[in-house]
């Protein structure tokens, strides 16, 4: 980037720099533990950010998301075998039962809670820091983009039952090893300078992600 005099960034990080935090709401301070090679991957290109603004003008932000859901367009859609929506969509498609796995965490409902945020306000989010940078206002090195509150694994659940018109009940398997009960930041940093916020609700997010999934399958 110095060789080729690009001197802003807005680099895409993650909330696995994190870890599993112990603390109920997530801020930008919160220690970082990392407990995966990309979350690992994530820290240390944060690292290697501010190391270069050190020795040379580089100007640049971190923007750590959670779980990012949803479709900015029917022509994109999320395929990955890890992720929850695509889980539950494939085995809805495919005629299974959706499963939970734990019900009896200390949540409202038992299960997990996390951050969803919808794609297209994620790429909003970068859109704001990249213009901040460009106009040379102050940024934060580091932004959580996050809910503040989460949403549970059941609620989704729920939502995806609502949205699809297909009823059922999620089969209820065993806790995973290592899965925290509520893992949530605040997106307070955020909302103060990049104009952050949750424009798109659960049900837009499910209702994004089903139409993109059923055109992929058109």
């Amino acid at each position: 980037m110095q060789a080729r005099g690009v001197d802003r960034i807005v680099f895409s990080s993650s909330a696995a720099v994190y870890g599993t935090p112990d603390v109920h709401l997530v801020t930008e301070d919160t220690a970082k533990r990392p407990e995966s090679p990309y979350g690992e991957s994530k820290l240390i290109g944060e690292w290697l950010l501010a190391d270069q603004a050190r020795a040379a003008d580089l100007r640049h932000t971190s923007l750590r998301y959670f779980n990012v859901v949803g479709s900015g367009t029917d022509e994109i859609y999320d395929p990955s075998p890890h992720n929850l929506f695509p889980l539950v969509f494939d085995a809805l498609l495919d005629g299974r039962t959706p499963r939970i796995n734990g019900d009896d965490y200390p949540t409202p409902d038992g299960t997990c809670v996390r951050d969803y945020i919808h794609v297209a306000d994620l790429a909003a989010a970068h859109v704001a820091a990249a213009k901040r940078l460009d106009a040379g206002e102050p940024v934060e090195p580091v932004y959580n983009l996050g809910s503040g509150d989460g949403v549970s694994v059941g609620e989704i659940m729920r939502e995806v039952a609502n949205v699809t018109g297909i009823a059922f009940e999620p089969e209820i398997a065993a806790r995973r090893g290592g899965d925290p009960a509520r893992i949530v930041a605040s997106g307070e940093l955020a909302a103060r300078d990049l104009d952050w916020r949750m424009r798109h609700s659960l049900a837009e997010m499910v209702a994004t992600a089903w139409s993109a999934r059923r055109a992929a399958s058109a």
